[in-house]
């Protein structure tokens, strides 16, 4: 079946990422529109938009499932993109558009649902002995059962939701006073970020290295992976600054771990793209964590080393067609790194920064991409996550990758809200970071502070502000006494002062 109209069953960068690859292709597009953001910027681009913003609101509407399948089968459309996020890890949506004949642009049911699930994704990583850290064999059913593991295995330990991703329901565990308070604390978040409480436990890594693999399987049993990815730059499991390839990886153990991710996928019949996710140690010794059943916000990095449109593969493998390459015809060429610019106040800890989007100016160029979801005058409100726009750059070496990326981070403006240009300025100049010396503590152990500041910053401050003042004393805005004489300094003869400094 060709696709001829598609939903977009999301919102910022990703729908707009979706919206273009799907135009090129000549697909139909549709958006949604909420009463939460119903300017939004991706509304401007689709050629059709389905207003959900007039009606009560019981289930925020990127999650109403039952109204999203109405929503297409009212419309007609062939199929459904759910971008990255909840839907598109969601089994339950992935069957119920199989049942109303709707293509989900991504795996099947059972495959989410068998990857979803961390401790099942275990046990099949187990069963093709993929390489797995020591930990319980399923879920452990109460903090008891947890102390008995860690004392077997040995502390540190961390227990993970068996639904979760993102950070959610995770808890690192030292030694055995702990044990009990972090049980009920994990369990706890995980019931309420993913409606299930279940938890497995596993020994910790300290400080390992975060490397995923780009795969890609069609429905006709091909499978292939597109290299790695680097994430250890991240801060509480949150990726923040992603490259490609990793500079920890030799030929040798790319196609070591590239063999084991696809091994797993083909485990479940896997097909689309996914992401299959792996810790390193010091040692090069590897561990699989776990797979991403969905695009991945990092995917430009792959795109841009590999040369493929991942989000037109997914669409040309949902509609039946064979996968264009084979393993051995992959070529990856280059370095690519990715700056995730949020709306956040890194000062203040990473914590949301909203308000009007004032300006944007994001820097355009040969091997410069940016994929945005945000313009002039757009509204950062609280209900949505913080990410505006994605910087993406691609040179020759990772040298060159990481000044080019510096050059690009210096052109970007956005006024009216604080966000996170400054601090991926820090990390690009890093000495550690700059010689790929770097794991997840990297944030916590290795950066002083959070946010760069150029030399002549302060001295620009400086100047900016004796300009205002200066310019507010024209017009008799403010008057300055000369205690010296007892009386006030003309405002001419100060400001005359003022610009002979």
């Amino acid at each position: 079946m060709k696709i001829k109209s598609v939903l977009i069953a999301n919102r910022g960068e990703i729908a707009v990422r979706i919206n273009e690859t799907a135009k090129k292709m000549g697909i139909k597009t549709f958006g949604i529109k909420t009463s939460k953001e119903p300017n939004a910027l991706y509304l401007r681009l689709v050629d059709d938009v389905i207003d959900f913003s007039n009606t009560a609101e019981e289930i925020p509407e990127f999650l109403d499932i039952e109204r999203l399948i109405e929503a297409a089968k009212a419309n007609k459309v062939d199929a459904v993109h759910p971008g990255y996020g909840f839907l598109a890890e969601n089994p339950y949506f992935a069957r119920r558009c199989k049942e109303e004949n709707i293509l989900f642009i991504g795996p099947s049911d059972t495959a989410i649902y068998k990857m979803g699930n961390k401790t099942i994704a275990k046990q099949i990583a187990m069963r093709h002995k993929i390489p797995l850290l020591q930990g319980s064999q399923g879920n452990v059913r109460n903090a008891k059962e947890a102390a008995d593991m860690a004392e077997k295995i040995g502390y540190p330990v961390i227990l993970k939701a068996a639904s979760g991703g993102g950070g959610r329901g995770m808890r690192i565990v030292e030694n055995a006073a702990h044990i009990e308070k972090m049980f009920k604390m994990a369990t706890g978040e995980a019931e309420k970020a993913f409606n299930d409480p279940s938890v497995f436990l596993e020994k910790y890594v300290r400080n390992p290295r975060h490397i995923e693999f780009q795969i890609v399987g069609d429905q006709h049993g091909n499978c292939i992976h597109l290299g790695e990815r680097e994430c250890s730059i991240q801060r509480k499991h949150q990726k923040l600054i992603e490259e490609s390839p990793s500079a920890a990886l030799d030929e040798k153990l790319r196609a070591e771990m590239g063999s084991c991710a696809v091994r797993i996928a083909q485990a479940v019949d896997y097909y689309s793209a996914g992401t299959v996710e792996f810790l390193l140690d010091d040692d090069k010794n590897y561990f699989f964590m776990e797979m991403n059943t969905r695009i991945q916000v990092e995917h430009p990095v792959t795109e841009m080393v590999s040369g493929l449109d991942l989000i037109e593969l997914q669409f040309r493998i949902a509609q039946g067609e064979k996968l264009p390459l084979a393993q051995e015809e992959v070529k990856l060429n280059g370095w690519a790194i990715e700056c995730r610019i949020n709306a956040e106040d890194v000062q203040a800890g990473f914590s949301p920064n909203l308000g009007i989007i004032e300006k944007i100016s994001l820097p355009r160029g040969k091997n410069i991409r940016i994929d945005s979801g945000v313009s002039d005058y757009s509204v950062v409100t609280p209900y949505f996550d913080s990410m505006l726009a994605k910087l993406i750059i691609h040179a020759e070496t990772r040298e060159k990758a990481v000044t080019a990326t510096i050059a690009a981070l210096k052109k970007c403006l956005i006024k009216g809200i604080k966000t996170t240009i400054p601090f991926c300025l820090k990390v690009m100049n890093n000495n550690k970071f700059r010689k790929a010396d770097f794991n997840t503590s990297f944030i916590e152990k290795e950066l002083d502070t959070l946010f760069h500041q150029e030399p002549e910053d302060e001295m620009l401050a400086a100047y900016v502000a004796a300009f205002d003042f200066a310019a507010d004393l024209e017009t008799d805005r403010i008057t300055v006494v000369d205690f010296e004489r007892g009386k006030n300094i003309s405002p001419w003869v100060l400001n005359k002062r003022l610009k002979s400094l």
